[in-house]
Protein backbone atom coordinates (compact mmCIF):
# COMPACT_ATOMS: atom_id res chain seq x y z
CA UNK A 1 0.00 0.00 0.00
CA UNK A 2 2.66 2.51 1.01
CA UNK A 3 4.79 1.61 -1.99
CA UNK A 4 2.02 2.17 -4.51
CA UNK A 5 1.01 5.41 -2.82
CA UNK A 6 4.55 6.73 -2.91
CA UNK A 7 4.95 5.83 -6.59
CA UNK A 8 1.60 7.32 -7.52
CA UNK A 9 2.40 10.79 -6.16
CA UNK A 10 4.78 12.38 -8.62
CA UNK A 11 3.57 15.97 -8.65
CA UNK A 12 5.38 18.96 -7.16
CA UNK A 13 4.07 21.86 -5.15
CA UNK A 14 1.20 19.80 -3.74
CA UNK A 15 -1.33 21.08 -1.23
CA UNK A 16 -2.55 19.15 1.82
CA UNK A 17 -6.02 19.97 3.07
CA UNK A 18 -7.44 19.42 6.54
CA UNK A 19 -10.15 21.07 8.64
CA UNK A 20 -9.84 24.35 10.46
CA UNK A 21 -11.09 25.06 13.97
CA UNK A 22 -10.15 22.94 16.98
CA UNK A 23 -7.35 20.60 15.93
CA UNK A 24 -6.55 17.09 17.13
CA UNK A 25 -3.57 14.78 17.35
CA UNK A 26 -4.59 12.60 14.43
CA UNK A 27 -4.57 15.19 11.66
CA UNK A 28 -1.57 16.94 13.25
CA UNK A 29 0.42 13.71 12.95
CA UNK A 30 -1.03 12.85 9.53
CA UNK A 31 0.24 16.14 8.09
CA UNK A 32 3.65 15.66 9.72
CA UNK A 33 4.05 12.12 8.40
CA UNK A 34 3.16 13.13 4.86
CA UNK A 35 5.74 15.90 4.96
CA UNK A 36 8.46 13.38 5.77
CA UNK A 37 8.18 12.09 2.20
CA UNK A 38 9.81 13.83 -0.80
CA UNK A 39 6.48 14.39 -2.57
CA UNK A 40 5.13 16.41 0.35
CA UNK A 41 8.34 17.95 1.70
CA UNK A 42 7.51 21.36 0.23
CA UNK A 43 3.74 21.04 0.42
CA UNK A 44 1.43 23.87 1.38
CA UNK A 45 -1.38 23.43 3.89
CA UNK A 46 -4.99 24.55 3.65
CA UNK A 47 -7.16 24.31 6.76
CA UNK A 48 -10.81 24.68 5.80
CA UNK A 49 -14.17 22.94 5.72
CA UNK A 50 -15.12 24.51 2.41
CA UNK A 51 -15.75 21.61 -0.02
CA UNK A 52 -14.76 23.76 -3.00
CA UNK A 53 -11.37 24.58 -1.49
CA UNK A 54 -10.80 20.99 -0.39
CA UNK A 55 -11.53 19.86 -3.93
CA UNK A 56 -8.47 21.80 -5.12
CA UNK A 57 -6.16 20.02 -2.68
CA UNK A 58 -3.92 17.19 -3.82
CA UNK A 59 -4.41 15.28 -0.55
CA UNK A 60 -7.08 15.73 2.14
CA UNK A 61 -6.95 14.30 5.67
CA UNK A 62 -9.55 14.18 8.46
CA UNK A 63 -12.23 16.10 6.60
CA UNK A 64 -14.42 15.76 3.52
CA UNK A 65 -16.31 12.58 4.44
CA UNK A 66 -14.38 10.41 2.00
CA UNK A 67 -11.83 7.62 2.21
CA UNK A 68 -10.41 6.89 -1.21
CA UNK A 69 -6.68 6.24 -1.38
CA UNK A 70 -6.70 6.43 -5.17
CA UNK A 71 -7.89 10.04 -4.88
CA UNK A 72 -5.70 10.81 -1.82
CA UNK A 73 -8.71 11.30 0.47
CA UNK A 74 -8.23 10.10 4.04
CA UNK A 75 -11.22 10.90 6.23
CA UNK A 76 -12.69 8.54 8.83
CA UNK A 77 -15.79 10.37 10.08
CA UNK A 78 -18.35 8.89 7.67
CA UNK A 79 -20.87 6.50 9.18
CA UNK A 80 -19.82 3.62 6.92
CA UNK A 81 -16.13 3.83 7.83
CA UNK A 82 -14.81 0.79 9.76
CA UNK A 83 -11.27 0.28 8.43
CA UNK A 84 -8.61 -1.03 10.79
CA UNK A 85 -4.87 -1.58 10.50
CA UNK A 86 -4.03 -5.15 9.37
CA UNK A 87 -4.24 -7.50 12.35
CA UNK A 88 -5.44 -4.82 14.80
CA UNK A 89 -8.97 -4.16 16.10
CA UNK A 90 -8.93 -0.37 16.49
CA UNK A 91 -10.81 1.75 13.97
CA UNK A 92 -8.43 4.11 12.20
CA UNK A 93 -8.30 7.88 12.45
CA UNK A 94 -6.66 10.07 9.81
CA UNK A 95 -3.29 9.33 11.45
CA UNK A 96 -3.81 5.60 11.10
CA UNK A 97 -5.03 5.93 7.53
CA UNK A 98 -2.01 7.97 6.45
CA UNK A 99 0.32 5.63 8.34
CA UNK A 100 -1.28 2.52 6.82
CA UNK A 101 -0.75 3.86 3.31
CA UNK A 102 2.51 5.78 3.68
CA UNK A 103 4.19 4.30 6.78
CA UNK A 104 6.21 1.74 4.86
CA UNK A 105 7.58 4.46 2.57
CA UNK A 106 8.58 6.51 5.63
CA UNK A 107 10.28 3.54 7.30
CA UNK A 108 11.98 2.39 4.08
CA UNK A 109 13.39 5.90 3.70
CA UNK A 110 14.70 5.75 7.28
CA UNK A 111 16.29 2.31 6.83
CA UNK A 112 17.43 2.80 3.21
CA UNK A 113 15.75 -0.53 2.42
CA UNK A 114 12.98 -1.60 0.01
CA UNK A 115 9.43 -1.21 1.25
CA UNK A 116 8.82 -4.96 0.89
CA UNK A 117 11.79 -5.92 3.11
CA UNK A 118 11.17 -7.90 6.28
CA UNK A 119 12.63 -5.18 8.50
CA UNK A 120 10.34 -2.52 7.05
CA UNK A 121 7.32 -4.75 7.60
CA UNK A 122 8.38 -5.51 11.16
CA UNK A 123 8.76 -1.83 12.05
CA UNK A 124 5.56 -0.89 10.21
CA UNK A 125 3.60 -3.14 12.55
CA UNK A 126 5.60 -2.28 15.66
CA UNK A 127 5.34 1.50 15.34
CA UNK A 128 1.62 1.28 14.65
CA UNK A 129 1.08 -0.74 17.83
CA UNK A 130 3.45 1.32 19.96
CA UNK A 131 2.48 4.81 18.80
CA UNK A 132 -0.16 5.36 16.13
CA UNK A 133 -2.86 3.03 17.46
CA UNK A 134 -3.22 5.06 20.66
CA UNK A 135 -4.05 8.13 18.57
CA UNK A 136 -6.60 6.20 16.53
CA UNK A 137 -8.29 4.99 19.70
CA UNK A 138 -8.21 8.43 21.34
CA UNK A 139 -9.75 10.16 18.33
CA UNK A 140 -12.45 7.52 17.94
CA UNK A 141 -13.33 7.45 21.64
CA UNK A 142 -12.09 3.91 22.23
CA UNK A 143 -10.88 3.07 25.75
CA UNK A 144 -7.77 1.00 26.37
CA UNK A 145 -9.84 -1.16 28.73
CA UNK A 146 -13.42 -2.35 28.39
CA UNK A 147 -15.46 0.13 30.50
CA UNK A 148 -18.02 -2.55 31.35
CA UNK A 149 -15.28 -4.87 32.56
CA UNK A 150 -13.79 -2.14 34.73
CA UNK A 151 -17.20 -1.32 36.20
CA UNK A 152 -17.95 -4.99 36.85
CA UNK A 153 -14.66 -5.34 38.71
CA UNK A 154 -15.36 -2.14 40.69
CA UNK A 155 -11.97 -0.75 39.74
CA UNK A 156 -11.18 2.88 40.46
CA UNK A 157 -8.11 4.92 39.57
CA UNK A 158 -5.83 5.49 42.54
CA UNK A 159 -4.57 8.84 41.28
CA UNK A 160 -4.90 11.26 38.40
CA UNK A 161 -2.51 10.81 35.51
CA UNK A 162 -2.65 14.51 34.82
CA UNK A 163 -4.54 14.03 31.58
CA UNK A 164 -1.25 13.77 29.75
CA UNK A 165 -1.26 11.55 26.70
CA UNK A 166 -0.49 12.06 23.03
CA UNK A 167 -3.93 13.45 22.33
CA UNK A 168 -3.84 15.83 25.28
CA UNK A 169 -0.38 17.02 24.31
CA UNK A 170 -1.78 18.34 21.03
CA UNK A 171 -5.11 19.43 22.50
CA UNK A 172 -3.53 21.82 24.97
CA UNK A 173 -1.85 23.67 22.09
CA UNK A 174 -5.23 24.84 20.80
CA UNK A 175 -6.18 28.46 21.56
CA UNK A 176 -7.93 28.99 24.89
CA UNK A 177 -11.57 30.01 24.74
CA UNK A 178 -10.77 33.49 26.03
CA UNK A 179 -7.61 34.19 24.00
CA UNK A 180 -7.85 37.37 21.93
CA UNK A 181 -8.73 36.72 18.27
CA UNK A 182 -7.80 39.09 15.44
CA UNK A 183 -10.87 40.82 13.98
CA UNK A 184 -9.71 40.17 10.45
CA UNK A 185 -10.82 36.62 9.43
CA UNK A 186 -7.67 35.97 7.42
CA UNK A 187 -5.44 37.03 10.30
CA UNK A 188 -7.48 34.93 12.71
CA UNK A 189 -7.15 31.84 10.49
CA UNK A 190 -3.43 32.46 10.05
CA UNK A 191 -2.96 32.63 13.84
CA UNK A 192 -4.91 29.40 14.30
CA UNK A 193 -2.92 27.71 11.52
CA UNK A 194 0.32 28.72 13.21
CA UNK A 195 -0.76 26.96 16.39
CA UNK A 196 -1.70 23.88 14.37
CA UNK A 197 1.75 23.79 12.76
CA UNK A 198 3.32 24.00 16.21
CA UNK A 199 1.18 21.05 17.33
CA UNK A 200 1.98 19.08 14.18
CA UNK A 201 5.70 19.59 14.72
CA UNK A 202 5.42 18.70 18.42
CA UNK A 203 3.69 15.36 17.97
CA UNK A 204 5.78 14.72 14.87
CA UNK A 205 8.94 15.00 16.93
CA UNK A 206 7.64 12.24 19.19
CA UNK A 207 6.84 10.08 16.16
CA UNK A 208 10.32 10.66 14.74
CA UNK A 209 11.91 9.77 18.09
CA UNK A 210 9.96 6.51 18.07
CA UNK A 211 11.00 5.82 14.49
CA UNK A 212 14.61 6.59 15.36
CA UNK A 213 14.56 4.34 18.43
CA UNK A 214 12.91 1.36 16.78
CA UNK A 215 15.03 1.54 13.64
CA UNK A 216 18.43 2.20 15.26
CA UNK A 217 18.18 0.52 18.66
CA UNK A 218 15.24 -1.86 18.89
CA UNK A 219 15.65 -3.54 15.50
CA UNK A 220 19.41 -4.24 15.78
CA UNK A 221 18.78 -5.78 19.22
CA UNK A 222 16.64 -8.53 17.70
CA UNK A 223 19.58 -10.70 16.57
CA UNK A 224 21.34 -10.29 19.94
CA UNK A 225 18.25 -11.39 21.87
CA UNK A 226 17.66 -14.28 19.49
CA UNK A 227 21.22 -15.54 20.04
CA UNK A 228 20.78 -15.27 23.81
CA UNK A 229 17.44 -17.05 23.69
CA UNK A 230 18.91 -19.94 21.72
CA UNK A 231 21.68 -20.39 24.34
CA UNK A 232 19.49 -20.18 27.44
CA UNK A 233 19.61 -23.92 28.19
CA UNK A 234 23.35 -23.57 28.81
CA UNK A 235 22.49 -21.82 32.08
CA UNK A 236 19.38 -23.76 33.06
CA UNK A 237 18.12 -27.05 31.54
CA UNK A 238 14.61 -25.60 31.31
CA UNK A 239 15.77 -22.37 29.68
CA UNK A 240 14.58 -20.13 32.49
CA UNK A 241 17.73 -17.94 32.49
CA UNK A 242 18.71 -15.83 29.50
CA UNK A 243 22.07 -14.04 29.33
CA UNK A 244 22.71 -11.01 27.16
CA UNK A 245 26.39 -11.07 26.32
CA UNK A 246 28.30 -7.83 25.89
CA UNK A 247 25.73 -5.33 27.15
CA UNK A 248 22.06 -4.80 27.78
CA UNK A 249 19.80 -4.23 24.78
CA UNK A 250 16.00 -3.76 24.42
CA UNK A 251 15.03 -7.38 24.99
CA UNK A 252 11.45 -7.69 26.22
CA UNK A 253 9.53 -7.45 22.95
CA UNK A 254 11.91 -9.77 21.15
CA UNK A 255 11.96 -12.33 23.96
CA UNK A 256 8.17 -12.48 24.21
CA UNK A 257 7.94 -12.93 20.43
CA UNK A 258 10.55 -15.70 20.51
CA UNK A 259 8.69 -17.49 23.29
CA UNK A 260 5.44 -17.29 21.33
CA UNK A 261 7.10 -18.57 18.16
CA UNK A 262 8.84 -21.32 20.13
CA UNK A 263 5.49 -22.75 21.16
CA UNK A 264 6.90 -24.90 23.98
CA UNK A 265 5.21 -22.94 26.74
CA UNK A 266 8.49 -22.65 28.64
CA UNK A 267 9.14 -19.16 29.96
CA UNK A 268 12.28 -17.19 30.73
CA UNK A 269 12.17 -16.03 34.34
CA UNK A 270 15.45 -14.10 34.72
CA UNK A 271 17.54 -12.06 32.30
CA UNK A 272 21.20 -11.33 33.07
CA UNK A 273 23.21 -8.49 31.54
CA UNK A 274 26.28 -6.39 32.25
CA UNK A 275 25.78 -2.80 33.41
CA UNK A 276 28.43 -1.62 30.94
CA UNK A 277 30.25 -3.26 28.00
CA UNK A 278 33.59 -3.44 29.87
CA UNK A 279 35.43 -6.51 31.28
CA UNK A 280 35.02 -5.61 34.97
CA UNK A 281 31.40 -4.46 34.76
CA UNK A 282 28.89 -5.34 37.44
CA UNK A 283 26.00 -7.57 36.40
CA UNK A 284 22.25 -7.23 36.80
CA UNK A 285 19.64 -9.93 37.23
CA UNK A 286 16.17 -8.85 36.17
CA UNK A 287 12.96 -10.74 36.75
CA UNK A 288 10.89 -10.95 33.55
CA UNK A 289 7.58 -9.05 33.77
CA UNK A 290 4.34 -10.96 33.25
CA UNK A 291 3.63 -8.68 30.28
CA UNK A 292 5.55 -5.95 28.50
CA UNK A 293 4.10 -3.13 30.61
CA UNK A 294 3.46 -5.04 33.82
CA UNK A 295 5.00 -4.26 37.20
CA UNK A 296 4.33 -7.86 38.23
CA UNK A 297 7.16 -10.34 37.67
CA UNK A 298 6.81 -13.92 36.51
CA UNK A 299 9.01 -14.86 39.46
CA UNK A 300 10.31 -12.01 41.59
CA UNK A 301 13.60 -12.40 43.40
CA UNK A 302 13.15 -14.07 46.83
CA UNK A 303 11.38 -12.09 49.52
CA UNK A 304 14.25 -12.56 52.00
CA UNK A 305 16.69 -10.90 49.60
CA UNK A 306 14.67 -7.78 48.90
CA UNK A 307 16.02 -4.48 50.14
CA UNK A 308 19.38 -6.02 51.16
CA UNK A 309 22.72 -4.68 49.94
CA UNK A 310 26.43 -5.59 49.87
CA UNK A 311 27.66 -7.74 52.78
CA UNK A 312 24.17 -8.14 54.21
CA UNK A 313 22.96 -9.49 50.86
CA UNK A 314 25.93 -11.89 50.69
CA UNK A 315 25.04 -13.17 54.13
CA UNK A 316 21.41 -13.79 53.19
CA UNK A 317 22.05 -15.39 49.80
CA UNK A 318 25.27 -17.20 50.61
CA UNK A 319 26.65 -15.82 47.32
CA UNK A 320 29.62 -13.42 47.38
CA UNK A 321 29.71 -10.14 45.48
CA UNK A 322 26.12 -9.06 46.02
CA UNK A 323 25.35 -5.42 45.28
CA UNK A 324 21.61 -5.05 45.90
CA UNK A 325 18.15 -6.48 45.40
CA UNK A 326 15.34 -3.99 44.90
CA UNK A 327 12.68 -3.87 47.59
CA UNK A 328 10.09 -4.92 44.99
CA UNK A 329 12.20 -7.92 43.92
CA UNK A 330 12.20 -7.19 40.19
CA UNK A 331 15.93 -6.52 39.85
CA UNK A 332 19.21 -7.15 41.63
CA UNK A 333 22.93 -6.93 41.05
CA UNK A 334 26.24 -8.65 41.64
CA UNK A 335 29.84 -7.62 41.09
CA UNK A 336 30.46 -10.51 38.67
CA UNK A 337 28.67 -12.57 36.04
CA UNK A 338 29.27 -15.75 38.02
CA UNK A 339 27.69 -14.15 41.08
CA UNK A 340 24.65 -12.94 39.14
CA UNK A 341 24.26 -16.37 37.56
CA UNK A 342 24.46 -18.04 40.96
CA UNK A 343 21.76 -15.69 42.27
CA UNK A 344 19.50 -16.55 39.34
CA UNK A 345 20.01 -20.31 39.73
CA UNK A 346 19.33 -20.13 43.47
CA UNK A 347 16.28 -17.90 43.03
CA UNK A 348 14.69 -20.46 40.69
CA UNK A 349 14.26 -22.91 43.57
CA UNK A 350 13.08 -20.49 46.25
Amino acid sequence: MAESAAKRLKTTGVTIGTHNGHFHADEALAVYMLRLLPTYAGSSLVRTRDPALLQTCHTVVDVGGEYDASANRYDHHQRTFSTTFPGRPTKLSSAGLVYMHFGKAIIAQQLSKPEDSEDVGLLWNKIYESFVEALDAHDNGISAYDPKGIAAASLEKRFSEGGFNLGAMVGRLNPNWNDPVPSDPKEAQAAEDEKFLTASQRIGEEFSRDLEYYSRAWLPARDIVKAAYEKRTEYDPEGRIMVLEGQSVPWKDHMYNLEEADGTGKKVLYVLYAEKPVPDAKWRIQAVPVTMDSFESRKALPEAWRGARDDKLDEITGIPGGVFVHAAGFIGGNKTFEGAKAMAVKALDI
